[in-house]
């Protein structure tokens, strides 16, 4: 599927939609950004870890305020769209459901704001590379928004042999007892979803500063799942605190977006 962008940024798009809900037909939504015109490209490992999701390939270029994006468009567009039919070919050829979208855009975190809730994506992948995916670290800080993240970890990796570690840092006032609980019934909710219960386990942790400890134990793992904290999702996306961890961790981060308001 491809697009064409209109003069505001916004694609133009032709073919099916991807089903409601952050899933298509069974697999969950990822956004997958990519600075198409920069030399970005397609990380190592992308296409196992999202072997089994309906991905959005976005590929993205930023132009200057006085620059129209139908003139970006004229310019770059069949160079543009080119890498990004190679990369998503990469990815189908792995097992992933792909659609692309291509954007010459003025303000690239609105723009990704809005796709991510055009096609109701689960999470934003920070794609970076990785050489394998056999074991990845969920990173869990409250019951807010938890059942999105088990179905992307579910989704992703119920038919794989891969190793789920499922991380929370103790909040003020919680007891680790209260820790393992929330962890158990995430567990649950898991095999329910049909993981693997062999290929759970379950950490708690009283972390002075969670961030830190998330992109040190990240280090044993080959991909981190975390949940966005702060109401902006680009904000966490392409800022802090999950910028933080993949920089330092140097592997894909799949950041799992907030509900929609409305659900």
């Amino acid at each position: 599927m491809t697009e064409t962008p209109t003069d505001d940024g916004e694609p133009t798009e032709t073919g099916a939609d991807s089903e409601a809900g952050g899933e298509s037909e069974g697999r969950p939504s990822v956004l997958v950004p990519i600075e198409v015109l920069e030399g970005e490209s397609l990380p190592s490992g992308t296409s196992a870890l999202l072997a089994n999701a309906h991905v959005v390939l976005c590929g993205y270029h930023v132009i200057p305020e006085q620059t129209a994006a139908e003139q970006a468009r004229e310019q770059f567009g069949e160079t543009a769209m080119s890498k990004l039919d190679e990369f998503a070919g990469a990815l189908a050829a792995g097992g992933a459901d792909v659609e692309t979208r291509l954007v010459f855009t003025h303000d690239k975190d609105t723009t990704i704001d809005r796709l991510i809730y055009e096609h109701d994506c689960l999470a934003v992948l920070v794609p970076n590379s990785t050489e394998r995916v056999e074991s990845v670290l969920v990173a869990l800080r409250g019951t807010v928004g938890v059942g999105r993240n088990t179905r992307l970890v579910a989704g992703l990796f119920a038919d794989a042999d891969v190793d789920v570690t499922l991380y929370h840092a103790l909040n003020e006032g919680e007891s680790p007892e209260d820790g393992e609980s929330f962890l158990s019934g995430v567990r649950s909710d898991l095999v329910e979803r049909g993981v693997d219960p062999e290929a759970l386990e379950t950490v708690v942790e009283d972390a002075d500063v969670p961030i830190d400890t998330i992109a040190d134990r990240a280090a044993s793992h080959d991909a981190v799942v975390m949940g966005e904290t702060d109401p902006s999702v680009t904000t966490f996306v392409f800022g802090m605190p999950s910028e933080q961890v993949a920089d330092r961790f140097l592997g894909p981060v799949l950041v799992v977006q907030r509900a929609r308001p409305e659900e």
